[in-house]
């Protein structure tokens, strides 16, 4: 069946691998974002796109502009990428009648995103989870820096969008060395940022654990480790590696999202700690991940199998994939490259026993290896990644 799919959020890497992997499935693929020259809008799958509101700052705008755009289209599948927009449209599913929204309801997408929900369910099934301590509200943030006693600690927002009287805002993690910047940081979180995870640093590789899940069981399984991320110290990975899976975390994340009766895509993201090897829990996002377009390349086309599930068409078995695929995101390896050229491993929080600089020089000046493939940048549908250039030249 051929669909006529809309991706949100045209910016993202993660909707330009969705418009890759549908417009290569043969479905009519449209995409809408902040301005008429996104990146997902840029490729040869694109036939149609539009400028929206932003679903942060402009919920009710934006959520009345893809409805009507979905309208006048003749969409028959809607795939929201940020969670910024996938709040908006899965809070309005009423309006979004007859269209396929293969996502969880509002109310599970809301408590899957919540860190200390996650934590707690994480707790009851015995994952580890790094020591930590709840700052419930601004008001409590002076007590919180005299009771803190080992640094450094990571502060993370309960959720990475807020939603409050104010509005919504967008947060982000942030790292304290001591109790001085620990009382700097609280302080420039805003009311609505509350409550504030106070975790240990757990210092070792990144690993991600991919899921689709539908009526209680796994249609797809993927693993990746991280190998360089933006910032350096810890966030969007930038060069990462499909790895095989590990059967007890793969076991342990499939029964955290059973705790949330999840069905749709979700990352389960770990840290291994580089001392003890114990793999702690760090978050689940229940959305498509940035580096969506590694798992396409190493053999799990998530996006196809989302619609499939959501149709009634899945798979009896989750689909192989190949390990030591590697996938390099250019721009963000520059953005990565530059900040550890322009600052020191303190400004830049780095844990000891991180790469030299020199060393991610030395990354960067082998530009591929067996087994890297470009993220952006593909023969056979150039104009993303020359956009993204364009777009980055004139960032700076």
């Amino acid at each position: 069946m051929r669909e006529t799919i809309l991706v949100t959020d045209g910016d993202q890497r993660a909707a330009l691998a969705l418009v890759r992997a549908f417009g290569r499935a043969g479905h009519r693929v449209l995409t809408v974002g902040p301005t008429r020259r996104t990146l997902a809008g840029a490729s040869r799958f694109v036939a149609r796109q539009a400028e929206v509101p932003d679903p942060l700052q402009a919920v009710e705008a934006f959520t009345a502009r893809v409805v009507e755009l979905c309208r006048a289209w003749g969409v028959t599948a809607l795939v929201p990428v940020t969670e910024p927009s996938a709040l908006a449209l899965l809070g309005a599913r009423g309006a979004l009648s007859g269209i396929l929204v293969p996502f969880a309801d509002l109310n599970r997408f809301r408590a899957i995103s919540d860190k200390l929900e996650v934590l707690r369910a994480a707790g009851r099934l015995g994952i580890a989870v790094p020591a930590q301590q709840v700052v419930a509200a601004r008001e409590d943030r002076a007590q919180a820096t005299t009771t803190v006693t080992h640094f450094p600690v990571v502060l993370k927002p309960a959720r990475s969008v807020a939603e409050g009287a104010e509005g919504r805002v967008k947060l982000s993690v942030r790292h304290a060395r001591d109790a001085s910047e620990l009382a700097l940081a609280l302080e420039e979180i805003p009311a609505q940022g509350y409550p504030v995870l106070l975790q240990q640093r757990v210092v070792g590789p990144g690993l991600g654990i991919f899921l689709l899940r539908h009526e209680g069981r796994t249609v797809a399984r993927f693993a990746h480790r991280r190998l360089r991320e933006k910032p350096p110290s810890g966030g969007v990975s930038v060069y990462r590696e499909s790895v095989p899976l590990d059967a007890s975390l793969l076991a342990l994340s499939e029964a955290l999202l059973a705790e949330f009766d999840w069905t749709g895509v979700a990352m389960v993201e770990f840290k291994v700690d580089r001392r003890s090897g114990i793999p702690y829990l760090m978050e689940i996002n229940g959305r498509f991940w940035g580096s969506l377009q590694l798992a396409v390349d190493a053999g799990v086309d998530f996006p196809n199998l989302l619609l499939a599930a959501a149709r009634g068409l899945a798979p009896a078995e989750p689909p192989p994939y190949a390990s030591g695929v590697r996938l390099r995101w250019w721009w963000g390896e520059v953005d990565h490259l530059v900040a550890r050229l322009r600052h020191s491993d303190h400004v830049l929080h780095l844990p000891p026993g991180e790469p030299t600089r020199w060393r991610a020089l030395a990354g960067m000046l082998l530009p591929w290896r067996p087994g890297d493939r470009p993220e952006t940048f593909r023969l056979n549908d150039p104009a993303p990644f020359l956009r993204e250039t364009l777009n980055w030249f004139q960032g700076r």
